[in-house]
């Protein structure tokens, strides 16, 4: 995510820079060197860019445009105010497009990212994250722009310069070290997050990533080890899941259900989790159903195992609320009430068809 910001970034920076041009030229040499330059750099920059990759750039067109017309005015009529609120018009346009992105059904920025990074596509977490950040940058640049408006008409030359200008890079540079440090931290939770296994449909391991980005809506396919547990009777245990559980929390469960860690082997997995969840363990089970399991937030290759070792069940872990056998006619008439998991009643459609 953090990669796709740079390189948006990267895309629409030469938009500014006659602007920047124009700003540093015209506190040296006055307005009709400024423009000149800015001119001067904004057609060299559409040959490079339409040479180079092949397109055309508007945005750069836009910005040479306004700025000749408002400078141009400014001239002609000897009035600079013209041309002081040249940067808050483009930003004005600029948090038209943020609180379009942020608050609207019609996110400009993620478009314009699809146009000019090809290829990308956002998770539901990934569009999320940028809404929130484009939320932050309008809030930040709309109050810039409504100061650069008061500057223009009450303050002085002096303090209109460094408010339009010097404020705006500081802003832009605050608010770009704090996504950074964000963007590090973040970074750095994942780095020292459990590592999950992705695999294909037939359980090759084709990769890996952390558990919270598994569980991100990304739809990253991983896999996890079921246990179903039966007694005698042909009753089957399940476990009831904590409130404070994240996915299907307060409902009545597969017995044992967890992820499979990364370079961790099956059978190892099962007897883990088998011994975190319900205490057992020194039992035999058999692989009974291989198949994937696609929810909100996850996409799981799950591995069903069956076993009658029901003898050493003791609930000591704090994941599982209680637990207790179910007899078949118990389950029969209590599915699609919301009493069990999607992914539990859709298992005993196999275990009791």
């Amino acid at each position: 995510m953090n990669n796709q910001r740079t390189q948006l970034l990267k895309k629409l920076l030469p938009g500014f820079v006659p602007l920047f041009v124009f700003i540093a030229v015209d506190e040296l040499w006055g307005t009709k060197a400024g423009l000149i330059a800015a001119l001067v750099i904004g057609v060299a920059e559409l040959l490079w860019i339409g040479i180079r990759e092949k397109r055309f750039d508007r945005f750069v067109l836009f910005d040479m445009l306004l700025l000749l017309a408002l400078g141009g005015v400014s001239i002609l009529l000897e009035n600079d105010l013209f041309f002081k609120l040249k940067p808050a018009l483009i930003e004005l346009i600029l948090c038209i497009i943020l609180a379009l992105s942020a608050f609207s059904k019609v996110n400009i920025v993620e478009l314009m990212s699809k146009r000019y990074l090809k290829d990308v596509s956002l998770s539901e977490e990934q569009t999320r994250s940028m809404r929130t950040s484009l939320k932050r940058m309008f809030y930040i640049f709309a109050g810039h722009t409504l100061l650069v408006f008061y500057a223009a008409f009450f303050l002085s030359n002096e303090a209109w310069a460094f408010i339009s200008g010097g404020l705006f890079y500081i802003l832009f540079g605050v608010l770009f070290l704090f996504e950074y440090f964000k963007q590090k931290k973040a970074r750095q939770v994942l780095t020292e997050e459990e590592q999950l296994p992705l695999v294909n449909e037939q359980g090759q391991v084709v990769g890996k990533a952390p558990r919270s980005v598994c569980h991100s809506g990304q739809k990253l396919l991983h896999p996890v080890v079921h246990l179903h547990v039966f007694n005698p009777k042909g009753a089957i245990f399940l476990q009831k899941r904590p409130m404070n559980k994240l996915v299907q929390p307060g409902k009545w469960d597969t017995a044992v259900g967890g992820h499979i860690a990364f370079g961790e082997e099956l059978q190892v997995a099962l007897q883990r989790e088998a011994w975190e969840e319900i205490g057992l363990k020194e039992f035999s089970a058999s692989l009974v159903k291989q198949y994937v399991w696609e929810s909100e937030l996850e996409c799981e290759l799950v591995y069903v195992f069956v076993t009658h070792d029901y003898q050493g069940i003791r609930l000591h872990s704090e994941e599982v609320e209680e637990g207790k056998f179910w007899t078949k006619k118990q389950i029969a008439r209590s599915l699609g009430q919301g009493i069990f998991t999607p992914n539990f009643e859709h298992e005993f459609k196999f275990l009791f068809g």
